[in-house]
């Protein structure tokens, strides 16, 4: 028997559909080892073998798993819908994930797990006025909720990548075409990492609109967001830079990438950094480093304080 698993067979040996199963990978409630191909994932057959064994196998799972929209999340806090959007848009709760409705709205998705744990950690958010400051989030058009998802799929891609390159490329991959030529300025190395980019979502596309409302949920639009952004690609590409990237690239790409993972680590090797930053360089990287500054701190007090838009 081999020692390790591919998606679909450990998703079957585990009650699980294809969905339920992409999310406990991305969860890591399935512990899960690169595969042969580019951001493929298999399950050691331990792993396998100890949650089949575990007692409430395989409901317990399902249940870990399972995701609620706003309204049914709304119920199972016991708050009004309209005060969980509220807690929601001020990045209070972090979506896992999200689907487009046929009115091409955003249906965000959260784990009930999470939601036990909110209602838990913070009852003083469910009842009485909501404070001052999260109020005025949202009152002022703020919605965190694009952010946060994109900011946790992207943490779930890094910590899948083989190395420096993919984990590169997952931090490119929530940026615009026209941002990642600014902050990638050498052809070769976004070459490189467009054929190692990840799908941030499986979600399926019926329609170019539909498309377009999935692209924009995908894309860092606000500014601070789009330089941590920038501040996070920059420091995986300095330590990618020198490496060639492992693993197989798609085909449809490969001829390319190739070229450009020799090219990216010779110009690397080759050609000496400036030393002296221009005024701008020099004022970004000092914005860059106050926006990673409050974005610590905010971690630290928690996700009731999110950053300013």
């Amino acid at each position: 028997m081999s020692e390790y698993v591919v998606a679909g067979r450990a998703a079957r040996e585990l009650g699980l559909g294809a969905r339920e199963f992409e999310l406990a990978v991305q969860i890591g409630a399935v512990p899960t080892v690169p595969g042969p191909e580019r951001w493929e994932r298999r399950v050691p057959r331990a792993v396998l073998d100890t949650l089949r064994a575990a007692g409430d196998s395989p409901g317990g799972l399902r249940e870990r798993l399972r995701t609620v929209s706003a309204q049914e999340a709304a119920r199972l806090l016991g708050i009004s819908q309209g005060r969980f959007v509220r807690l929601a848009r001020a990045g209070c709760l972090t979506p896992v994930r999200f689907r487009i409705n046929r009115y091409r709205a955003v249906v965000w998705l959260y784990l009930v797990d999470e939601l036990s744990r909110f209602g838990e950690d913070r009852p003083d958010l469910l009842s009485g006025r909501l404070p001052a400051a999260l109020r005025t989030t949202v009152d002022e058009g703020a919605d965190f909720r694009p952010r946060h998802w994109r900011t946790r799929r992207v943490a779930q891609l890094t910590g899948q990548a083989r190395g420096p390159w993919e984990r590169a490329a997952a931090r490119a991959a929530v940026l615009a075409a026209e941002v990642r030529a600014e902050a990638v300025p050498d052809p070769a190395e976004r070459t490189l990492l467009a054929a190692l980019a990840p799908e941030l979502t499986t979600s399926r596309s019926e329609s170019a609109a539909t498309a377009e409302v999935v692209r924009t949920v995908c894309t860092a639009s606000d500014e601070d967001e789009v330089l941590w952004h920038r501040l996070l690609l920059a420091a995986e590409l300095e330590e990618a830079r020198g490496h060639v990237a492992t693993g197989p690239v798609p085909a449809r790409q490969r001829p390319d990438a190739a070229r450009a993972a020799a090219d990216a680590a010779a110009r690397s090797r080759a050609e000496p950094r400036p030393l002296v930053r221009s005024g701008e360089s020099v004022r970004r990287a000092t914005r860059l480093r106050r926006i990673l500054a409050r974005a610590s701190a905010a971690g630290r007090r928690g996700p009731v304080s999110p950053p300013a838009s």
